[in-house]
């Protein structure tokens, strides 16, 4: 029997589902490797929870799919389902206090949303200025 671990984060409108089985310790953001992502933000966040994890990756590939929302909510949602996968496939407390110690939002969806438009302006704040006094 193989072993598939399904993990999932989600930032904003992105949604990431990341797909752990056994290999060579690949890793795949939207069916490109992890080493020629441009811009080198996206490459960094995703590199974080690869690399707090260690020599656990070499025998383990990663595939994560991504829809919705934009670059950097994109990269954020990846690496929460990273994390949240190696979690589950070590079943390591060491580790997963390692991710709570350096970012909480590794193991934990960031719940913050846009805030709604209002009437009587152009955003969720900004009013129109009153033209009288």
């Amino acid at each position: 029997m193989v072993k598939v671990i399904c993990a999932s984060g989600k930032r904003k409108t992105a949604i990431a589902r990341a797909i752990l089985k056994k290999g060579k310790g690949r890793v795949r953001f939207n069916r490109c490797l992890i080493g020629v992502l441009e811009p080198e933000l996206i490459r960094l966040k995703l590199q974080e929870p690869v690399a707090l994890a260690g020599p656990i990756l070499n025998e383990i590939d990663v595939d994560v799919e991504v829809r919705g929302g934009g670059f950097i909510g994109q990269a954020d949602a990846a690496r929460t389902a990273i994390a949240r996968g190696l979690v589950e496939w070590t079943n390591d407390p060491a580790l997963r206090d390692t991710f709570l110690a350096r970012d909480r939002t590794l193991l934990v969806n960031d719940d913050r949303q846009k805030e709604p438009k209002k009437t009587g302006g152009r955003g969720a704040r900004k009013r129109r200025q009153k033209s009288y006094r």
